[in-house]
């Protein structure tokens, strides 16, 4: 069974984010077509925070969406964790607005994605990125929402 933890670590107040059932919705239907059982931490985070990430990480000094950190356990340690998730809430509502988005639905994407990065999907090249934005489109329509890739 999927399970998702999580901490809100941002300024912002919980009234002002998505419910945290939301949240596992979105991440257990990212699972649904590896069909696994997983569990990850979500950790929403003010922009100082997620920048300091995006720095360490992958060399961009800037605040971003959404960070995924994969999980890499030895071989010989059963666990169902595949990694932690990292999300500012301040870049995807300001995102959101800029791309005409719901927030409720850029929050849907955000999660979707970085789920699936933990389970090993990425969009270095063309053809990955294809194949991500493919399953993220499914996903989130299979949810109710639209093409994420599609706005004005």
């Amino acid at each position: 069974m999927p399970s998702l933890t999580f901490e809100n670590a941002s300024s912002l107040p919980d009234e002002d984010l998505p419910e945290p059932a939301s949240f596992s919705l979105w991440f257990d239907a990212a699972l649904s077509p590896a069909k696994k059982s997983s569990e990850a931490c979500l950790r929403l985070m003010d922009p100082a925070e997620i920048q300091a990430l995006n720095k360490q990480f992958r060399r961009k000094d800037t605040p971003t969406n959404v960070l995924s950190f994969p999980c890499e356990l030895p071989k010989d340690v059963e666990s169902d964790l595949i990694g932690d998730i990292a999300m500012c809430p301040q870049v995807v509502i300001k995102q959101a607005c800029e791309q005409n988005k719901s927030e409720h639905a850029h929050w849907a994407h955000m999660v979707v994605h970085g789920t699936l990065h933990l389970l090993g999907h990425d969009h270095i090249n063309q053809q990955d990125a294809q194949v991500m934005e493919q399953l993220e489109i499914q996903i989130l329509s299979d949810l109710g929402f639209a093409n994420p890739y599609l706005y004005d």
